[in-house]
């Protein structure tokens, strides 16, 4: 299962002991920060957890799948995940 922002916003009130409309604005804010961050062309570093970076994808070719037509995808910016090696080795303490 995945942890959604409603699930967040859960574990938050329950494990600070928050009411559940303080929690709620503090996730929303701290979303809305990364976001802004992203935005802005620059990256968010969480120590212990990874980085996300923005990264610029060039043109390229591609094509319609439903009608098999070609056609040149638009240059874009990207965000990639990068985790840490703190994250890495928690996950793999339990295999």
């Amino acid at each position: 299962m995945a942890l959604t922002k409603a699930n967040l916003m859960d574990s938050v009130s329950r494990e600070m002991t928050f009411p559940r409309s303080y929690s709620t604005r503090l996730v929303e804010s701290l979303l809305e920060i990364i976001k802004q961050t992203l935005e802005s062309g620059e990256d968010v570093l969480i120590t212990g957890f990874g980085k996300l970076c923005v990264k610029d994808k060039g043109k390229r070719n591609g094509w319609n799948p439903q009608t098999g037509e070609e056609l040149v995808l638009r240059e874009r910016k990207i965000v990639r995940f990068k985790y840490s090696w703190v994250l890495r080795d928690k996950m793999n303490e339990k295999v």
